[in-house]
């Protein structure tokens, strides 16, 4: 089943009660100090168009934790995954909490699968060019929503807080009433409120938190994201000047034709490391495969 996990600028769901989080931010007495964000803004949306693209060629461990309830503190679920850029979209091959593959005949098996669409794409092979303009489609679809999210919020400046050894600074997210979509993309945008925290210095995006206000359809209008559903997430500097999720959450309530469903996930990004395009990742993977070839060799004919 499909349902909207866009890019944090412009994201649908949040997991942490908006409500909460204004609590521990710095009061500011008088708002008239707040600088104009506008300038600040359009940094923070390049540079979240840099650092989305970076997904593309950065692998990592992800750990998704779901639960039946947002409040239970056992999660029902658990899955680890090693996430690898496939040049169409990410593979996700499962792994333990230590990386290590539970069956590692099936391990290989998903890796002889990403070795073989890599080199379809390496090839420009014309059984990938649908998938590679779909996923040229969502890229765009996503940059869309993050130019549309500086007009389509009234930022209001709400205080400042530390985060380790950073200072953030946290504005409101409200619609504006100005603003008029100009696709079913965008006209998401109106039906959400939040905040997001924002590293001034390095003009990036560190924490956003939203919330539906009102009900969302998609796919055709075959199903409904329902009002009061919530989406948060962090993000932090995993590399020099490279700042990507470590930590998202959702909490959202809907239907899907005529059945409802209730989803709670707490996903877990860690581990990441440059794998490259397609031509690069695609030699990661053989030499990968190839030591694996020869560490069975070597078992094998250490075997009495």
């Amino acid at each position: 089943m499909y349902l909207p996990r866009f890019t944090p600028i412009a994201a649908l769901l949040l997991a942490v009660p908006v409500g909460s989080a204004a609590q521990s931010a710095v009061p500011v007495s008088d708002p008239a100090v707040a600088a104009n964000p506008s300038g600040l803004l359009d940094r923070v949306i390049a540079n979240q168009k840099r650092d989305e693209q970076a997904l593309e060629v950065y692998e990592r461990i992800e750990r998704v934790e779901t639960r039946k309830n947002p409040n239970d503190r056992v999660p029902s679920s658990v899955k680890i995954s090693r996430v690898i850029p496939s040049g169409t979209g990410m593979d996700k091959i499962p792994v333990n909490g230590d990386g290590i593959p539970p069956d590692p005949a099936a391990y290989r098996e998903r890796l002889e699968g990403l070795e073989h669409a890599l080199t379809l794409i390496v090839n420009n092979s014309r059984s990938q060019r649908e998938a590679l303009e779909k996923y040229a489609k969502r890229r765009k679809d996503r940059n869309e929503l993050m130019d549309s999210a500086h007009n389509a919020f009234l930022f209001t400046f709400v205080g400042r807080e530390p985060r380790g050894d950073r200072m953030l600074t946290k504005y409101e997210l409200t619609p504006n009433p100005a603003f008029k979509p100009t696709s079913r993309f965008t006209s998401i945008l109106p039906k959400v409120h939040g905040y997001v925290w924002i590293d001034e210095d390095a003009a990036e995006l560190a924490r956003i938190e939203c919330e539906v206000t009102e009900d969302i359809s998609f796919g055709l209008f075959l199903g409904k994201i329902y009002k009061g559903s919530h989406f948060m997430q962090e993000r932090y500097e995993v590399q020099p000047g490279l700042w990507l999720p470590t930590f998202s959450q959702y909490d959202y309530d809907g239907r899907k034709f005529f059945s409802g469903f209730s989803i709670h996930e707490r996903s877990f990004y860690s581990n990441y490391h440059y794998i490259g395009p397609p031509s690069q990742a695609l030699e990661v993977i053989r030499k990968e495969l190839a030591r694996a070839d020869l560490n069975k060799a070597g078992s094998t004919a250490a075997d009495p």
